[in-house]
């Protein structure tokens, strides 16, 4: 088993949450990050996980901030694709440029990161990757065409690439996280978060370590007939 494993959008919310819990069980870790190269500096120092930055939306990014990665590390035998944004509008507001972005880094960053890894994969006969999508791309979600069609996007990616790597010992997942408490949920308005909260049957916003657990459970050797799924982990929210 390849034990090299890169988050993407690591360094924080649930990002750093499942960066925290592979480095817990053994295996060796990167993180990407986009941007903030302060916030990823502080990541590395607090939990010894090195911090590649490169944008995910971009395909030659992809192809050399990975090649850098593995030749420190070695093959990915593990991907994790987090990384996301929102840019959030009605449609009758929102610009071009915002829905291009949100699919570009949300959905385009499945497929780079996934290019730049699957040949390996395939020639190590081994392979484990989870996409992490969302419960507005299974129900929808006003004012989130971007995101939602992202999302949705994400999990058919998932479903599709699962059949390819199935006869190379490649899993492919998604999980299909609820309202989860990172600052991505925090830049919520508070009236807006209390009415999303009320909605939720167990009457809470997820943790990240939660969804951290299931990411570890779809790379065990114990998952290795599970592939093409998407995991709901909304606290009852949407039972799809």
């Amino acid at each position: 088993m390849n034990k090299v494993a890169l988050v993407t959008g690591g360094t924080r919310g649930i990002g750093r949450g499942v960066c925290e819990a592979l480095k817990a069980a053994g295996y060796t870790v990167a993180a990407n990050y986009a941007g903030n190269d302060e916030a990823a500096a502080k990541f590395t120092e607090q939990t010894g996980i090195p911090a590649y930055k490169f944008d995910v939306g971009d395909f030659q990014a992809c192809q050399d901030g990975i090649a850098a990665l593995v030749a420190d590390l070695g093959d990915v035998g593990v991907l994790i694709n987090n990384a996301g944004i929102t840019r959030d509008g009605t449609l009758m507001n929102m610009s071009h440029e915002d829905w291009q972005a949100v699919v570009r880094i949300n959905l385009g960053g499945c497929f780079n990161t996934c290019k730049a890894v699957f040949a390996a994969m395939r020639d190590n006969r081994f392979g484990r990757i989870v996409n992490i999508g969302s419960i507005n791309g299974q129900a929808g979600q006003y004012g989130q065409v971007n995101y939602a069609a992202a999302k949705s996007g994400i999990h058919g990616f998932t479903k599709a690439l699962a059949q390819e790597g199935a006869r190379y010992n490649i899993t492919v997942n998604a999980i299909a996280p609820g309202y989860v408490d990172t600052d991505m949920v925090a830049a919520v308005p508070d009236n807006v978060l209390e009415k999303i909260v009320a909605k939720i049957p167990v009457g809470r916003l997820g943790h990240a370590d939660e969804i951290a657990r299931a990411v570890m459970f779809l790379i065990a050797d114990e998952a290795t007939f599970v592939t093409g799924s998407t995991m709901s982990i909304n606290g009852g929210q949407h039972m799809y």
